[in-house]
């Protein structure tokens, strides 16, 4: 068969399969299913980058809890009376 005529083909089998008056809404069917597709890799690709940034958050929070802790023995210091 020459190139193109093999979706004339299947062209044909769904116009006989679903009618011509079907065709807009599956087409229609179709395009809104690609672009739900699209829309929950899309997400899935996001959480993935997510998981990549979880060690750099725990070592800000593990950064952080460590600057409570030198703030917090401060105040006790300085509550206390003491002298630096």
């Amino acid at each position: 068969m020459p190139e193109g005529a093999e979706w004339l083909v299947i062209l044909a089998i769904v116009v006989l399969v679903f009618g011509a008056a079907k065709l807009p809404d599956l087409a229609r069917g179709t395009g809104q299913a690609l672009r739900i597709f699209k829309a929950e890799t899309k997400g899935l690709r996001d959480d993935d980058k997510d998981e990549k940034g979880v060690p750099e958050l725990e070592a800000r929070k593990a950064d952080l809890e460590a600057r409570q802790a030198e703030l917090d023995a401060e105040r006790r210091r300085l509550g206390s009376g003491e002298s630096a």
